[in-house]
């Protein structure tokens, strides 16, 4: 045995010479506090896996963004998600090499009409990153956006056209979901889940507690329709149940009036598809709403100037009322700030904006002293303009924010309407498509407040849905032509 041993370690010396290269070299690296090189392995293998299982890496990614940790707080320099990031930036780099080489994009990719208004999203965005005033960052931002669309809906679509990759992608998305919930809620509850402690207690694998109760909101409609899609056994329905439960507590503890809200606005949309509701009379009906809110807009007003309510409150009643108070809510008054500097900015430039990703180096010179709070920065780097419609409008003028506008309704025409027409007796995927179509509603209701678009929490599991609507639309399609 030992001779054998001695003959391995000869034929094989240079492993073994590397082998002991890589502990020295670790060990130093250690020492000196350079920790992060011995992860060198760890990328050698996430390369090895891009490479010659493309699909299973992919497929990692939605487990692994929930719980991903943004290296900003760590570093003090840049901002970057660990490992989703950089694992994206590689995946988009080997598929466009790829498909220079060997095509592989399915031809339905680009026969949806979600993906031309997304390309001429996509190209306004460059525009205004040439005319932007840090292009820089906007270049930066526009690169970001890239990593996430090539890889996940450009490779998603090809993906997703496998059935079972559809139910892993929910699977593994629901997984990481957990565990960021229960590390959030087992954090909270030594702090007997106080309110003031349920902004930060997510930390590190989210920023705060508002994108945190977002994605809370998001995951909660794919978990009940995943439960309600077929009859599973008894075990499956045990887990799902128990993971429904942490879920609704996940969402209660998040202290996040806008996840609460987008809930509430999520079963509004079930009942309108449900009940097949015209579209004709929804566009009507928010008419004459808007008409009524117009002239008694003066009344509505000192209404509203009467409400006290405070968000800091544990109480579910008056947090949610907290919302319309707009007289002593230093969060609500910041928000008006951030809106009131994003109308500010869309008149000083209207066509092409500031640029993309610019909103936080800008908005400081447009703060009007009456409107400034206790939680307001002179210098700016308070963060964005806590809207999916209003910071685009700052950053790259009217045809940015049409264009974002255009793209969400076209992503909501998709799935309802392959909804309306898919196989009534496939219950599962029927149900699924539902599910992620409220969850869809849930986040970009939630965006009228605050906006995570550009975050690999928000953004990877938004863009993989679009892959899945195209996906299946395209296999309907083609079992309809055979």
């Amino acid at each position: 045995m030992f001779s054998k041993l001695r003959l391995d370690i000869k034929e094989n010396k240079w492993l073994v010479f590397t082998g002991l290269l890589f502990c020295a070299l670790s060990c130093y690296f250690i020492w000196n506090d350079s920790w992060y090189f011995s992860l060198l392995p760890i990328i050698l293998i996430a390369i090895y896996g891009a490479i010659f299982h493309t699909e299973v890496t992919f497929l990692s990614l939605f487990f692994f963004a929930p719980i991903s940790i943004n290296i900003e707080e760590y570093t003090q320099s840049f901002g970057l998600f660990i490992p989703t990031e950089p694992m994206l930036f590689g995946l988009m780099v080997l598929l466009l090499i790829q498909q220079i080489k060997f095509p592989f994009f399915p031809k339905i990719l680009f026969k949806s009409h979600l993906i031309w208004i997304l390309l001429f999203y996509l190209s306004w965005l460059f525009i205004t990153s040439i005319t932007s005033s840090n292009p820089l960052a906007s270049f930066k931002f526009l690169l970001a956006k890239l990593w996430f669309i090539i890889p996940v809906l450009f490779y998603g679509v090809s993906v997703f056209q496998k059935r079972k990759n559809i139910l892993t992608f929910i699977y593994l998305f629901i997984a990481g979901m957990t565990i960021a919930m229960l590390y959030t809620l087992v954090i909270h509850a030594s702090y007997q889940f106080g309110e003031k402690e349920g902004h930060w207690v997510m930390n590190p694998l989210f920023k705060d507690h508002t994108i945190y109760g977002a994605l809370v909101a998001f995951v909660l409609p794919i978990t009940f329709g995943l439960y309600f899609s077929k009859k599973h056994n008894p075990l499956v329905q045990a887990v799902l149940i128990s993971v429904f439960t942490i879920n609704i507590l996940a969402l209660y503890f998040s202290y996040t009036r806008a996840a609460w809200l987008s809930i509430i606005v999520a079963l509004g949309v079930l009942a309108l598809i449900k009940f097949k509701i015209k579209f004709t009379w929804i566009a009507t009906t928010t008419f004459i709403i808007g008409i009524i809110i117009f002239f008694s807009w003066t009344s509505i007003q000192q209404s509203l100037a009467k409400n006290d309510a405070e968000h800091t409150t544990e109480d579910f009643g008056e947090r949610l009322e907290s919302v319309s108070n707009v007289t002593s809510d230093a969060s609500n008054l910041e928000r008006l700030n951030r809106w009131s500097c994003a109308i500010d900015m869309f008149l000083e430039r209207p066509f092409f904006g500031f640029g993309p990703g610019t909103y936080a180096f800008e908005y400081a010179r447009f703060q009007e002293p009456e409107n400034l709070t206790i939680i307001s920065t002179n210098f700016g780097d308070g963060g964005n303009a806590h809207s999916e419609y209003l910071g685009p409008m700052a950053e790259t003028g009217f045809i940015g924010l049409l264009s974002v506008l255009a793209l969400i309704a076209s992503i909501f025409y998709t799935g309802i309407k392959l909804y309306i027409h898919f196989d009534p007796k496939d219950k599962e995927m029927r149900t699924l498509i539902l599910a992620m179509i409220l969850a869809l509603t849930t986040y970009f209701f939630h965006g009228i407040l605050n906006n995570y678009f550009d975050t690999d929490k928000a953004a990877m599991p938004i863009w993989a849905i679009c892959a899945i609507f195209i996906a299946l639309r395209g296999n309907d399609l083609m079992k309809k032509i055979s």
